[in-house]
């Protein structure tokens, strides 16, 4: 079978899958339908706005379906009379098996790690608070549990050592869009084969979960290093944080300075020109891009024109 003669659904809703869907649509794919999240409320006027996905099959004149709930009936015969061959999951939510299992050829999800390591919904963030210097994209069969179906591809990237969780993303928004090619030209011409994901008794499996408030506020008792990967792994969104005169302080970009000292943790020291940073266990974080709350993100240098320690 030649790839544009399958029948594909793409589910996806932000950004990162937008680069996925259009190399679809590059390499002549038959896109039968895409299903993203309804229009949502949003800025100050809290005007309906479409996801980044949406925008992009409307450009494309794309069949767009907005479901609220995955198992609303109405959906389910709309999805059925697409008669998709295959389903293409991306930066989607969580699917029913009623919908994963619905084409003949099933369902594949590019995920932003290399299976089975960094399973769940933060692979990238992970990663890079791990200290992990290669990551990469796999693309695997859905099956019951999250994140464990046979893998088709996987292809590797590096973390350089300072990337942030933005860089990797958009490098990764890339490199999955490839891959998810490669993977459906080999299901349309039946050279890929599917490898079961080796997780019976591995002790080294790392796993990814959801980023939560407390996730991104920092202990200033950890080592330089460890603080650094933090700081990277969620900026931009939703950033590292830690108080500064009883405020809200987002890092976005921090330097390593490992030394001995003895500042008390979290102590802050700055000449009021050029550099503000925290001591820490081994040292000190240099904070170098910075929001305080109520203020705009400024450069180190801008922001101590107006502070004063």
């Amino acid at each position: 079978m030649r790839l544009q003669d399958l029948r594909i659904v793409f589910m996806g809703t932000p950004e990162f899958a937008v680069a996925s869907l259009d190399a679809l649509v590059q390499a002549g794919c038959n896109i039968v339908g895409v299903i993203t999240a309804p229009d949502k409320p949003a800025g100050r006027g809290m005007q309906l706005t479409q996801s980044a996905v949406k925008k992009y099959a409307v450009e494309k004149g794309l069949y767009t379906l907005q479901p609220e709930k995955l198992k609303n009936p109405e959906f389910l015969v709309e999805l059925k009379g697409l008669k998709a061959d295959i389903q293409v999951v991306v930066a989607f939510r969580m699917l029913p098996e009623i919908v994963w299992s619905m084409p003949p050829m099933g369902t594949i999800n590019v995920h932003g790690s290399l299976l089975p390591q960094y399973r769940g919904a933060a692979p990238i963030n992970w990663a890079i608070i791990n200290g992990e210097t290669e990551t990469g994209v796999t693309t695997f069969k859905l099956q019951h549990a999250i994140d464990t179906g046979n893998i088709l591809l996987q292809q590797t990237m590096p973390i350089p050592e300072n990337a942030t969780l933005g860089d990797i993303h958009d490098t990764m928004k890339e490199i999955g869009a490839t891959t998810l090619v490669k993977t459906m030209q080999g299901l349309a011409d039946g050279s890929i084969k599917e490898v079961p994901q080796n997780i019976a008794n591995n002790p080294n499996l790392k796993h990814a979960p959801k980023i939560f408030t407390e996730t991104c506020e920092i202990d200033w008792h950890q080592s330089a290093a460890d603080i650094h990967n933090l700081v990277r792994g969620l900026s931009p969104y939703p950033a590292a944080f830690t108080t500064l005169n009883n405020k809200k302080l987002k890092i976005f970009k921090s330097k390593k300075e490992i030394t001995s000292h003895s500042e008390a943790m979290g102590s802050v020291i700055t000449d009021n020109k050029t550099y503000l940073k925290f001591s820490c266990a081994d040292g000190f974080v240099h904070v170098l891009d910075m929001q305080l709350e109520g203020k705009k993100r400024l450069l180190v240098e801008e922001f101590l024109r107006g502070y004063r320690a």
